[in-house]
């Protein structure tokens, strides 16, 4: 008995496609979060990493930067 690829292709195409079809459905929506939450609580600390780390990366480039000859 031989093994034919085409056959082995089709097996696994078709057992895959079963999995994806018996997938559970989307999980109830929850409770909404309550109105008047605020969605920008710790900007003010972002904003000052980010500085930071543009601060960081423009002192190690000019740092590695190459002297002109």
């Amino acid at each position: 008995m031989r093994i034919v690829p085409s056959k082995v292709l089709s097996i696994i195409a078709i057992v895959s496609s079963s999995v994806a079809f018996a997938a559970p459905g989307p999980p109830p929506p929850g409770v909404p979060p309550p109105v008047g939450t605020p969605i920008d609580g710790q900007i003010f600390f972002l904003f000052a990493a980010a500085v930071t780390y543009g601060l960081y990366k423009v002192y190690q480039f000019k740092l590695n930067k190459k002297a002109p000859m």
